[in-house]
């Protein structure tokens, strides 16, 4: 979950002699969007255009521009036989030596699209919440891990937010509009609460809870004794990553993972 402001700044430091790449058209099938980037120095780059032949192409031109001192230059590559690539589109790239004021740009943007990120919340730190909290620090996600138990806490070594708390129904209630919430505790009782203060949050974008066919079956039977609506119980996800007969914690860690990612960039 390392920022993107923080690893671009340290990259940037380490590297003051540098170009930055970006995708100003895009026409047809392309392996990246219009506004697309990347940085690159003479020894390293940092973040993609979509790889291929159509990067090492412009990361030669780019490195060309460094060596000359070359203020800008631009490309325009069609996407065919030509370069070994096959997505049939065209790319327009504007390459521009990282000059302060472009840096300072670059890290404002990081900075934004970092308080932008969708926040996920896990509640539990157990085998599946470790290998869970591995897969969503990769990605761009603002995660939090809640436990009501130090011991497994510490057990997690995931780049994630880390949150101790006797009350983790109370995070429910405070996370930003259009959270996740995935709740794998230790307790079913406390899954259950959990679940039902997730599904009260009408902004919630994904609620999953783990378990079975049978566990979804005792819930919905507790939540509707608890003035639970059927509107609301059908917005829940449970087993999450779907069904599978492989129960092995990283599998089901990976299935869930795209599952939040799915519903999140469903907005």
């Amino acid at each position: 979950m390392t920022k993107l402001t923080a690893r671009l700044r340290t990259w940037l430091d380490a590297n003051p002699r540098a170009a930055v790449i970006r995708v100003t058209s895009a026409k047809g099938s392309t392996p990246r969007e219009e506004g697309a980037w990347m940085l690159v120095s003479p020894a390293a780059i940092f973040n993609t255009i979509g790889g291929g032949q159509l990067e090492f192409l412009a990361i030669a031109k780019a490195r060309e521009l460094i060596e000359q001192n070359l203020a800008n230059g631009t490309m325009d590559v069609p996407l065919g036989p030509e370069i070994g690539q096959c997505c049939g589109g065209r790319v327009g790239l504007e390459i521009k030596l990282a000059a302060p004021s472009i840096r300072n740009q670059l890290l404002e943007d990081a900075a934004i699209r970092d308080r932008a990120r969708p926040h996920v919340y896990l509640f539990g730190g157990g085998h599946v919440g470790q290998a869970l909290s591995e897969a969503l620090s990769l990605l761009p996600l603002h995660t939090v891990l809640v436990e009501t138990r130090p011991e497994a806490l510490e057990e997690i070594t995931a780049d994630v937010e880390k949150r101790l708390t006797p009350v983790p129904e109370d995070a429910v209630r405070s996370a930003p509009e259009g959270s996740a919430f995935v709740i794998l505790t230790h307790d079913h009782a406390l899954d259950f609460l959990i679940a039902s203060e997730a599904l009260a949050r009408k902004d919630a974008l994904y609620v999953g809870m783990i378990g079975s066919k049978t566990k979804r079956a005792t819930f919905k039977s507790w939540y509707g004794k608890n003035d639970g609506k059927e509107s609301d119980l059908a917005r829940l996800t449970c087993p999450i990553g779907g069904t599978t007969s492989d129960k092995r914690p990283a599998v089901i860690a990976a299935l869930a993972a795209a599952e939040v990612m799915r519903a999140l960039m469903s907005t």
